[in-house]
């Protein structure tokens, strides 16, 4: 009869994972380099083939590594890329979805942070990508599709200071807020509804907010996203509340159960975004 693993305890692989880490960091290796072959890691590490592969597995869909077969395959250090990190901290959630209150209360506390980290940072290509990007919504939509392309453009204007945020933790706390906004059920409904006050409030404070970082008034910056922050909410919320009500209202004309797909959440991936219509080309 097996015994169960003590609390605590780690599995020989886990053990295995984290001294190849552990390799990769002690030998400056960097994403692209090749992990030593097998038999060099079973003498270094002092474990037994089978333990390194199944090591490797593990890091591999952690996205730490990429193996490559063929003549010049083997096992290649990889980058985490930001769409892995948000699957996982997606998956985290899976069960436990975080509502819009929890996200801009969040996003409330974050993001004069977020500002306060750029005083100095942006150069003049990152605000022509900030500008850039406000040109989407500068303008009233002329279709439904457009106004929905207009609120996801509104949070890659957020992404794209994100990009310049020097602290990476800040960046990736700042960051998933973003994408579970782009991504999340109740939030696709709110877009795909005509809603000109959330373009109108957003560019505004967007406008305001370019040129008190180009000046360098972090004081001003830091009330206008905390201002803006907390309109955004407002009506995210107050839209939520009327989507809710007419699916509740919807579902008792029909008698039909409560739908789990509203609360539920996408593929936090951009192919998830893109998959749900979220996402421009």
């Amino acid at each position: 009869m097996n015994r169960a693993r003590q609390p605590g305890r780690r599995k020989r692989t886990e053990v295995i994972g984290d001294a190849v880490k552990e390799y990769i960091a002690r030998h400056g290796l960097s994403p692209g380099d090749r992990l030593p072959q097998e038999p060099e890691l079973i003498a270094a590490l002092d474990a037994s083939k089978g333990t390194i592969r199944e090591a490797l597995r593990g890091l591999e869909a952690q996205g730490l590594i990429q193996t490559r077969t063929g003549p010049g395959g083997g096992a290649f250090i990889s980058e985490v890329s930001d769409d892995r990190a948000m699957e996982l901290l997606g998956n985290y959630f899976f069960f436990k979805p975080p509502t819009i209150h929890d996200i801009y209360e969040v996003r409330k506390a974050l993001w004069p942070a977020l500002v306060t980290s750029l005083d100095g940072v942006l150069d003049d290509e990152a605000f022509a990508r900030l500008e850039a990007v406000t040109t989407y919504y500068d303008h009233p939509p002329a279709s439904l599709e457009e106004e929905r392309l207009q609120r996801i453009k509104e949070l890659e204007f957020h992404l794209v200071l994100v990009d310049y945020c020097p602290n990476p933790l800040l960046a990736l706390m700042c960051r998933f807020p973003i994408r579970l906004l782009m991504s999340m059920t109740v939030c696709q409904r709110i877009y795909a509804q005509p809603y000109p006050e959330l373009r109108q409030r957003g560019y505004h404070y967007q406008r305001h907010l370019i040129e008190a970082l180009r000046r360098r008034d972090t004081e001003a910056a830091r009330r206008i996203v905390s201002d803006h922050m907390q309109a955004a909410q407002a009506l995210m919320e107050e839209r939520e509340a009327l989507l809710e009500k007419t699916f509740f209202k919807a579902d008792g004309e029909t008698g039909a159960g409560p739908s789990r797909e509203y609360l539920a959440l996408s593929d936090f991936t951009e192919a998830g975004v893109r998959r749900r219509g979220g996402e421009s080309p």
